[in-house]
């Protein structure tokens, strides 16, 4: 046989279990090309990439308890939700009801109950956030638990995990989950002073067998903490040092965190246990028998509704994208998002376009650098594209921009872990808070016209003058879109 059929042979051989190997799983036909190209023109190493990268995750496992716990987790959330949480008569119930098919969206699909009556604070800088958390944490008597993809084993990290160790050993129960990819570096060991101490911490959905099971697409990107079952934190930061400004790499970090105090933490508290228990199933939380324990009486007199909202890869319902989307749709005068990451679907883009074509005020803040390349080339991409509709692109000049926010008409906002992009409405494991009240929405816009005095305003013809080979890596990313 010549070398030339030898080759020919290879090709086709390779063609052929690509077309297998990418439909034999249902997927959408943006991913299905991209996973076609990536096996396509990398013979061998594409089916490497995909055999880490491409799999979906193992159903079986995951849903093995989920059902089950997702049943009454919700009968407890009910329960204290209706017996703590103020009904009618505070002052954001006149948000809630002008965005009441928003909140009627996530009730029917994430099943998440609007909470009331919450004390709602928001950090942009990460010294001032841990400073906070790290208080609160100290102040701990019963349970503590912390879930975030990034657990860096650094001069931060290392606070936290000395006063995580302080409170078990003083009886309290905590429970960490961590993302191990998104915490390279971190492992097993640099956690053993808390086992030791009685606590507990896991890595997301960890296995025994890389082989067969070990996926990296789907990531652990959520950021909980829950403390006593009546202070929690939700938003953008990561546990790590860069976080607080203390990398040059990225110089200034630019996040948006919150801290809630109300019933609102019932939810955030559900969601670690669904976590936790699909992560660990030999140590399961069952949160029916500690009811009181981890869903205490909480009567708070503050003003702000909230919804808490998951998604992720355990259900094909993208309930943050909807969510996305329907904040877009229902602007009337402005809707202003930060992103780190501007990689949207064709739902999402076609939902900005027609918003901007009708008058809204669009305006989307990106980073002016990348921490990953090919993911900010494509941001750039579609940054460009939508200044063509009128969408007015800021990129933000001080440091880095790594806040997940969205702010409409000074009455409904979103601070949590998802970004714009295919990654956090898809693949990873994402959570946000959807939050009905003036004064946080103002607060926010506020925060956003600061952020534009350290940023430039990006037109259709300043980024026409880019030079050609920056223009077609950003074409170039763009074609991998659906799995960056």
């Amino acid at each position: 046989m010549s070398i030339k059929a030898i080759i020919d042979f290879v090709i086709l051989a390779n063609e052929v279990l690509a077309l297998i190997t990418v439909f034999r799983e249902e997927r959408e036909i943006s991913a299905t090309w991209a996973w076609l190209l990536v096996l396509s023109f990398l013979p061998v190493i594409g089916f490497i990439i995909y055999a880490f990268v491409g799999r979906k995750l193992p159903k079986k496992r995951l849903f093995r308890f989920q059902d089950k716990d997702n049943e009454r987790i919700h009968q407890v959330l009910e329960e204290q939700l209706r017996l703590h949480s103020n009904p009618k008569g505070i002052k954001a119930d006149e948000v809630s009801y002008s965005a009441r098919n928003l909140v009627k969206l996530f009730k029917n699909s994430d099943i998440s109950d609007l909470s009331r009556r919450n004390h709602i604070k928001i950090f942009i800088e990460g010294n001032d956030l841990f400073n906070k958390m790290l208080r609160d944490l100290n102040k701990a008597k019963s349970s503590i638990n912390i879930e975030f993809y990034t657990f860096y084993n650094d001069e931060i990290g290392n606070q936290v995990l000395d006063m995580l160790v302080k409170k078990a050993k003083q009886g309290v129960k905590v429970h960490v989950i961590y993302d191990s990819f998104g915490s390279l570096g971190t492992t097993r060991r640099f956690f053993k002073p808390l086992t030791k101490a009685g606590g507990m911490a896991e890595p997301f959905l960890h296995t025994h067998s890389a082989i067969t099971d070990f996926r990296i697409n789907f990531r652990d990107h959520r950021k909980i903490v829950v403390i006593d079952g009546k202070i929690g934190y939700v938003g953008g930061f990561n546990i790590g040092d860069q976080y607080l400004n203390r990398k040059k790499k990225f110089g200034n970090w630019r996040d948006t965190h919150l801290r809630i105090i109300g019933s609102a933490v019932y939810n955030l508290q559900a969601q670690f246990i669904l976590d936790w228990n699909v992560t660990d199933i030999h140590r399961q939380i069952d949160e029916v028998m500690n009811k009181d324990f981890y869903f205490p009486p909480t009567y708070q007199d503050g003003s702000t509704n909230v919804q808490i909202v998951s998604s992720g890869p355990d259900t094909s319902l993208q309930q943050i994208k909807l969510g996305y989307i329907k904040l877009i749709q229902t602007a009337k005068n402005y809707c202003w998002i930060q992103t780190p990451y501007l990689i949207p679907d064709d739902s999402t883009t076609d939902a900005i376009k027609s918003a901007a074509m009708s008058g809204v005020d669009i305006r989307i803040m990106v980073p002016c650098k990348p921490d990953h390349p090919f993911v900010y080339r494509a941001t750039q991409y579609y940054a460009k594209q939508l200044a063509k509709y009128g969408v007015k692109i800021y990129f933000y000049r001080k440091g880095f921009l790594h806040a997940k926010t969205i702010v409409v008409d000074g009455k409904v906002s979103s601070v949590g872990s998802a970004n714009f992009d295919f990654r956090s409405f898809k693949l990873n494991f994402e959570i946000n808070a959807f939050l009905y009240d003036e004064a946080i929405s103002n607060q926010l816009r506020s925060i956003y016209i600061q952020d534009m005095r350290d940023s430039t305003l990006e037109t259709v013809e300043s980024m026409n003058k880019q030079p050609t080979w920056l223009r077609f890596k950003q074409v170039f990313s763009r074609l991998f879109s659906p799995i960056l």
